[in-house]
């Protein structure tokens, strides 16, 4: 996965471990509530009292606190109400727990309004677009038919209506349009289908954990697909929220599913992304373990086809302890945190990898790899950068599970992009090092090879980029650097020449933030881009939404979503960094996410969506 997390840890670097790791307050930071019922009580000194002296690391099998944030406040909650925190929570009385619970995992527990629909169910329609990456061979590009918006309409956007996710801090499921409605998963667990008009909820579905995916809706439109953070794969009618069937996506414990399962003809292919780069933080524990991958699920019953490693072999004892007694493995890592990308003339499907877990670094970590549609045997795989391994020991003053590399940790998160070139076949990738690179689509050989940014664990080029079949759009991140990252910062949009990647255009990002909202606003854009004709839309760190003209990179909207807003629920929902998804531009209305408090960005629960007003 992601490990944006760890953002926190780098900037209070010179702080002590508790207090860098600790998600913040404010809105959605979920303290609140609980202590207004209970205003004397500290969540910190709480944690630092009943659980500070197993979750440091000194127990091998308590979470490091560090995971908190990835397990979510729901979960935190439970394990102390009825589950194996049950006896150590039991001196807190319920209102605290729950306090106690949101201060750790980053979210509200107490949820807002949802507004039902007075209809419940949804007739049955084809998507309009093809999962997260809006096409299957990853484009993000939304044809004038579907997107329903021109270029010249784009100035007179206004906000139409907003939905607060309720209790939560980071909005990251990118909408699925269905019908006259969206699908969008949400933190807590709940999967909603959203009226495109009015914003209440036909139906809402609850799942087990935080579903970051976006789903993916058959073409026959009776079942969609979408992932949770603790690895499970679901099947729903899309109508009407009923379930249809659950599995898990892979038997490892730290498997999770950040990237969204790719839906073709009748197989869902599912990227294997792990926490496991945060558990190696706690010296006790054996590192490493997981290797990521694609599994395929019969899209009918769920029954599972196969699994391709982005490892082949299997992680083996190494003979050799760490300097707590744990003992190593090897090889690990290379997880896959992008939606996998469909090449059908070459019989493909695509992903890209991260970092490795342990030394010496995989050669299939940093890397674009192919497997066989039908098979999953490995076709080819092109490496970009060698020599990476890195795991959150290495940030916690080098310990005992930190590989030998240490870094530089510049995972390709985008998805690969599929696209007729020059009669050439391409599959073009980004990564956070700040190189855009196209490979050919037949043997993964280099065509070409561009460093548009500084680069750094945090991008570069981190969730998605666009392509209209004229240009390729980049955004550029460039924040949160070590000293082994050089060069000037360019953090804004990029428009590139897919014959060479050449630029064709730079659109800087404006610096809007004030110093005292700093490091947590930032100009960067991070999230995914989407096209349109004639326009890309762009989200930032700093909450603005901003429209570029495709041909010269001119703004010609732009958007503060650091705010609040009244919902259609009659409360407000605060937006804050647009993180991880991008714009969907369908039937006139632009829709977006705002807010997320991962990783030490700016906390936010809102879902915005945009039109132009009729007449």
């Amino acid at each position: 996965m992601t490990k944006s997390v760890k953002w926190c840890v780098l900037l209070v670097a010179q702080a002590t471990l508790v207090a860098a790791c600790q998600p913040q307050t404010g809105a959605g930071a979920g303290t609140d509530a609980a202590a207004a019922q209970d205003p004397a009580f500290d969540p910190q000194a709480a944690f630092n009292t009943h659980c500070l002296h197993c979750h440091d690391g000194s127990v091998p099998k308590a979470p490091h606190q560090i995971k908190f944030q990835i397990m979510g406040a729901p979960a935190i909650a439970a394990a102390m109400s009825s589950g194996l925190m049950r006896e150590e929570a039991g001196a807190l009385t319920p209102s605290q727990q729950q306090a106690l619970a949101a201060f750790l995992g980053g979210a509200e527990l107490s949820s807002n309004p949802v507004v039902r629909c007075e209809e419940s169910t949804l007739p049955r329609t084809a998507p309009p677009t093809d999962g997260w990456s809006l096409t299957r061979e990853g484009t993000r590009f939304i044809p004038a038919q579907v997107a329903g918006l021109q270029a010249a309409d784009v100035p007179n956007l206004t906000l139409k209506w907003v939905f607060a996710y309720p209790g939560a801090s980071r909005a990251r499921s990118q909408p699925v349009p269905f019908g006259n409605a969206v699908l969008v998963g949400s933190q807590s667990g709940a999967v909603y289908a959203l009226d495109l008009e009015s914003g209440c909820a036909h139906w809402i579905y609850q799942a087990a954990a935080e579903v970051r995916s976006a789903l993916a809706v058959n073409a026959a439109g009776d079942r969609a697909y979408f992932g949770d953070i603790q690895g499970r794969v679901y099947a729903i009618d899309p109508a009407s929220g009923q379930a249809l069937w659950q599995t898990q996506a892979d038997p490892h414990a730290d498997v999770t599913l950040t990237g969204s399962p790719r839906l073709y003809r009748d197989t869902v292919y599912v990227p294997l992304s792990s926490s496991e780069w945060a558990s190696a933080a706690d010296p006790g524990y054996a590192c490493c373990t997981f290797r990521g991958g694609v599994a395929a699920f019969a899209a009918r019953d769920g029954r599972h086809l196969w699994t391709a490693y982005s490892i082949p072999q299997a992680p083996q004892p190494r003979g050799r302890t760490n300097d707590m007694g744990a003992e190593l493995h090897h090889p690990a890592g290379a997880p896959i945190w992008n939606t996998p990308t469909i090449d059908a003339v070459e019989g493909l499907v695509l992903v890209g990898t991260g970092e490795a877990y342990t030394s010496p670094a995989a050669d299939t970590s940093d890397a674009v790899l192919a497997f066989d549609l039908q098979t999953g045997v490995r076709r080819w795989a092109y490496q970009s950068i060698a020599g990476d391994a890195w795991n959150m020991a290495c940030f916690i003053g080098g310990g005992p599970n930190c590989p030998e590399e240490n870094g530089p940790d510049l995972d390709i998160g985008a998805p690969p992009m599929v696209l007729e070139w020059g009669g050439r076949r391409l599959v073009v990738a980004g990564q956070k090092s700040g190189h855009v690179f196209a490979l050919d689509a037949g043997d993964g050989s280099l065509v070409w090879r561009n460093k548009i940014g500084r680069g750094g664990f945090a991008g570069g080029v981190h969730w998605g980029m666009a392509t209209d079949g004229q240009r390729i759009y980049a955004p550029n991140a460039d924040t949160v650097f070590t000293g082994r990252f050089k060069g000037p910062r360019k953090p804004g949009l990029f428009a590139l020449n897919p014959e060479d990647g050449s630029v064709d255009w730079f659109a800087p990002a404006p610096d809007v933030c004030a110093e005292e909202t700093k490091p947590a606003c930032d100009p960067g854009l991070s999230a995914a881009v989407t096209a349109i004709p004639g326009v890309v839309f762009a989200g930032a760190f700093d909450g603005h939404l901003r429209a570029y003209a495709s041909a010269d990179g001119k703004v010609l909207w732009d958007f503060d979503t650091n705010r609040s807003f009244p919902s259609v629920s009659g409360d407000l929902a605060k937006g804050g960094s647009i993180e991880a998804d991008g714009p969907v531009i369908y039937r006139g209305h632009v829709l977006v996410n705002s807010g997320y408090l991962f990783g030490d960005r700016m906390a936010g629960n809102a879902l915005l969506v945009f039109a132009v007003p009729a007449g």
